[in-house]
């Protein structure tokens, strides 16, 4: 029998094309769980979802349900206890978006080194005088930006994304720090610290590469904050979790923290209101880190790979 693809939402026409080739596709157009539920995901073989969640409750329905597939790396809303209890196997897609979402950091990193959103509203508001040269007036509006050469740069997580931009950051002319449980030898150019908190107290920019799990759900909180250089800029592309907003709006408004770069969070989108999206020292990006023509095109291919393999492997089998 043809098995039965389900999308809760398109990916990339590269990885359509393979899953066309190898079963009926459905594309759900939603993913609130409920509706799954109460809808496609009963007749599903296969599930691919991008960030969307994919609960115990979701993977008991779906009873013809061989492999569940996610668009991306982070597997953090994906109930992985009850698909290992049910035996349905997880594929993703690590490494695939690594080398855009490197490059985002460093823009981001130099965005906010340069106060690029602040220069940007300015020049646009008219704010700077006439009779004034536009460098001079810069300097005298505080817009005086850092290079990045010659900082340091502190790596929270050395995976394939970490790795990336630690080989950036070196082109750069930055010396960079990495700090990961999971590692005893560091990758090339990188020198490993014992801890977190020596990583914090030498970094000038910390981007944070770690999966939310409950160890580090609040890692970067009041306490890694006060550690932090005051003139330090934080970058996440990780996990919202991963860092306290609170604490980070806090040390913003303190002076205690020069710059925040947040690309992701709990729900999303975020409410319009949040201050975060109106800080004037935060670039807040929509989740668009791994948003590029060529890491969606990674990202389709790799997942529809992953789920293929699952269904043409025979049953109770590894492919």
């Amino acid at each position: 029998m043809t098995p039965r693809i389900l999308l809760t939402e398109p990916i990339a026409a590269a990885g359509m094309e393979l899953l066309h080739a190898a079963g009926d596709v459905h594309v759900a157009g939603v993913t609130d769980p409920a509706a799954l539920v109460a809808g496609p995901l009963a007749t599903a073989d296969a599930l691919v979802v991008r960030s969307s969640p994919v609960t115990a409750g979701m993977l008991e329905s779906a009873r013809r349900l061989r492999v569940v597939g996610r668009h991306g790396a982070g597997l953090d809303g994906i109930d992985l206890a009850a698909a290992d209890r049910l035996g349905i196997p997880v594929v993703s897609t690590p490494g695939a978006n690594a080398e855009s979402v490197a490059e985002f950091v460093v823009l981001a990193a130099l965005t906010l080194a340069r106060q690029l959103p602040r220069a940007v509203a300015s020049l646009a508001g008219g704010d700077f005088p006439a009779g004034r040269s536009l460098p001079a007036s810069v300097v005298a509006a505080g817009l005086t930006g850092t290079m990045l050469a010659g900082r340091t740069l502190g790596l929270v997580g050395l995976g394939a994304i970490g790795r990336a931009v630690a080989t950036r950051a070196r082109g750069l002319g930055m010396t960079v720090l990495g700090y990961d449980v999971a590692l005893t030898a560091p990758p090339e150019g990188v020198r490993l610290v014992g801890g977190l908190d020596e990583l914090l107290r030498e970094a000038d920019v910390v981007s944070l590469h770690v999966p939310q799990t409950p160890q580090t759900t609040g890692l970067i909180g009041v306490d890694a904050l006060a550690r932090m250089r005051p003139d330090a800029l934080l970058v996440n592309t990780a996990r919202a979790g991963v860092v306290d907003r609170a604490a980070v709006l806090a040390a913003l408004d303190a002076g205690r923290l020069r710059g925040y770069a947040v690309d992701v969070f709990a729900p999303e989108p975020p409410d319009p209101d949040d201050p975060l999206l109106h800080h004037p020292r935060v670039l807040a990006t929509p989740h668009m880190a791994a948003m590029t023509h060529d890491a969606l095109d990674a990202m389709a291919v790799a997942v529809a790979r992953g789920v293929i393999a699952h269904l043409h492997a025979p049953e109770g089998t590894e492919p």
